[in-house]
């Protein structure tokens, strides 16, 4: 079965009851920093909180009697395998799903709370897609690729159809890239309904396959990324030859670009979005210039992002923006110091988060103490005012983040 445009309007038919039309909406103060008009099409808000539920659901209801009975099988650490999992159960279809050791135990916990049989194998999804074939060809499951398959690739690209259909002003249409499922798909509907639209990939520099394939250079792997869900290795060749034929580029974004655009959709939309829909964002924000007076179209891919990470983004986003800073003081040791120190911190209506106050190392003179205050301010700016009125007052200091 190929992947055409007329596939993707019949899975879109098919699975349309059973899914979320997720909303476009513009992105109000984004397009006012970036110059253009952002609309976000929320696939955190599908089912299981990413669009790969649409692909697993396309898949599943295209199986005969005799394969829902037996049951079904998919290799993920995360969306694919919740979205496999929820639909599964749903349907009455047993499902098995390999995940790679070490993947975070929520996404274990979640998986299984959809009814899936979880079972734990090999450290990524390379190497656990080779035990999940074998183990399917012993139990008789049918293996559901989470984007090496035409029909899983159309219940992607419906996407598009709803976000052309929600706004056919859309002039470009930025699509996080992994495996090349979700760009293919889209890709596919969004130029049979608007040939003129730009579809624009956006991947991980360190994990640039699906980039290195159409160009013809071997791609590389850098380890750990923010944007997990797409951090693949080994994309469809499938897709790779439609990807050729229907996008407009790939860019690649940093970890540290990836990081700031998951904080700003926070800070700035209210949204939480996982690393790979970060990716899009970041590749809007550094080529804002090339968009500049569009209408683009971002799909926000998933929202699972681990909560603990997530809280460590949010803290160091705040230190980034100056709104947490770590002040550090050499001080006599004597009474009132400190005591004075928030007296002027307070009056320049910031507030004190965290006091450590230190006499027993060695790095301090025997008559001195050293304090570090974390404080919470408004911006960088008013981190700048409250260090210029503690120097006036006599106090040396310095910011954390500088050199001693």
């Amino acid at each position: 079965m190929d992947l055409t445009a007329d596939l993707i309007r019949q899975t879109h038919t098919a699975i349309a009851p059973d899914t979320v039309r997720t909303p476009l909406v513009r992105a109000a103060r984004l397009s006012m920093m970036l110059g253009l008009e952002l609309y976000l099409k929320l696939e955190n808000l599908q089912h299981t909180n990413a669009f790969k539920a649409r692909g697993a659901l396309a898949k599943l209801l295209t199986l005969t009697e005799a394969e829902r009975a037996a049951g079904v099988i998919a290799c993920s650490a995360g969306n694919h395998a919740q979205g496999v999992a929820y639909h599964a159960t749903r349907l009455g279809i047993p499902s098995v799903i390999v995940m790679p050791e070490g993947t975070p135990f929520n996404k274990v916990k979640r998986t299984g709370d959809f009814g899936a049989e979880v079972v734990l194998h090999g450290t990524g999804f390379d190497e656990s897609v080779a035990f999940t074939l074998d183990l399917a060809a012993k139990r008789g499951l049918t293996f559901i690729h989470p984007f090496d398959d035409p029909v899983v690739a159309a219940g992607q690209g419906t996407v598009a159809l709803e976000m052309l259909e929600q706004n056919p002003q859309l002039d470009t249409i930025v699509v996080p890239v992994g495996g090349g499922g979700l760009i293919a798909g889209m890709a596919t509907a969004a130029k049979a309904l608007k040939p003129e639209v730009h579809v624009v990939g956006a991947q991980a520099e360190a994990f640039d396959a699906v980039k290195a394939a159409v160009e013809g250079h071997p791609g590389q792997t850098l380890g750990a990324t923010l944007a997990e869900g797409i951090a693949v290795r080994a994309p469809s060749p499938a897709n790779i030859e439609i990807i050729r034929r229907t996008i407009d580029r790939i860019d690649l974004a940093s970890e540290a670009e990836i990081e700031d655009a998951v904080f700003d959709l926070l800070s700035h939309e209210k949204l939480v979005a996982e690393g790979a829909a970060g990716a899009g964002l970041a590749v809007i924000k550094k080529n804002a210039e090339r968009f500049k007076g569009q209408q683009v179209g971002l799909v926000v891919c998933g929202g699972n992002i681990d909560s603990r990470m997530l809280s460590t983004l949010i803290l160091r986003g705040l230190v980034r923006d100056g709104r947490i800073t770590r002040l550090i003081f050499k001080l006599d040791d004597r009474p009132g110091q400190l005591a004075q120190i928030a007296a002027i911190i307070g009056e320049a209506g910031a507030n004190v988060v965290e006091v450590i106050h230190q006499r027993m190392m060695q790095s301090v003179a025997l008559k001195q103490a050293e304090l570090e205050v974390v404080i919470e301010a408004r911006d960088a700016g008013h981190v700048e005012e409250i260090t210029a009125a503690l120097k006036a007052a006599g106090f040396a200091l310095r910011i954390g983040s500088e050199a001693v």
